[in-house]
């Protein structure tokens, strides 16, 4: 069972302050705890049910360093985030930022982007589009949130993700700028490239003028019905459709 000191260690983590204190993040349920534990991600906690736990020994062997902790499926649910807690939870160990180099290849630029479940799709769709680097503005909401982890569904895995300067890094990259605006040009008579930076903007304000003038191209996905706005998240999976090399 969990102890009252490690029951309130993991609820604690669903605060971002606490997250950048102790440097760990949550990931939950079956799937994903499978896929993490897969990798070579330092797991410093697994806290699940007896029933997974003797159905995972191999996976949880590969983590030798990490605390098992077997629960109640009330106990799991007092310290779980999902709506329906799920047999499984670890605590992982965040790790350090890498360095932001992008080179000759495709980045997803976001200005502010606030919504966990658009982040985490977005972590997603640059998985599955092999795009290796989401640059996030200080403004956009933490990735290691855990409806962002839940969301991106094992992305975090393979893209890197980054906190910067967006003016900055618009500033000093070489690679061919892309804003995504209401009135650019239309996408679908852009050429494909096989690099370039596409930039995502705030899901109510759009990407902010002084961001938008960094862009060497603003594109637009046409509009024929009356919707105002696209969500970021299908907005981002449309446009690395059409621009990304086939």
């Amino acid at each position: 069972m969990l102890t009252n000191a490690q029951n309130k260690y993991i609820r604690s983590l669903s605060q971002q302050k606490f997250r950048n204190e102790y440097k760990v993040f949550i990931v939950e349920g079956e799937k994903l705890a499978a896929e993490w534990l897969r990798s070579d991600s330092r797991i410093q906690m697994i806290v699940a049910v007896e029933e997974w736990v003797a159905h995972n020994t191999a996976l949880i062997a590969r983590h030798s360093g990490a605390q098992l902790c077997i629960t109640t499926e009330s106990g799991l649910e007092a310290v779980s985030g999902l709506q329906t807690p799920n047999k499984v939870l670890l605590v992982v160990e965040a790790p350090e930022e890498p360095v932001l180099k992008p080179g000759n290849e495709w980045c997803i630029a976001l200005e502010d982007i606030q919504d966990p479940g658009n982040m985490g799709t977005i972590i997603r769709i640059a998985d599955w589009f092999g795009i290796g680097h989401v640059i996030c503005s200080p403004g956009c909401v933490n990735v290691y949130n855990p409806k962002v982890v839940q969301s991106a569904m094992g992305g975090h895995l393979r893209v890197q993700t980054h906190q910067a300067d967006l003016s900055a890094f618009l500033s000093s990259t070489q690679l061919v700028r892309y804003a995504a605006t209401l009135h650019g040009q239309n996408v679908y008579q852009c050429e494909r490239a096989s690099s370039g930076i596409l930039i995502i903007g705030n899901e109510s304000k759009g990407i902010s003028p002084h961001i938008a003038g960094l862009a060497d191209k603003q594109i637009t996905i046409p509009r024929y019905g009356g919707a105002e706005s696209l969500n970021a998240g299908v907005s981002t999976g449309i446009l690395c459709a059409l621009l990304l090399p086939c």
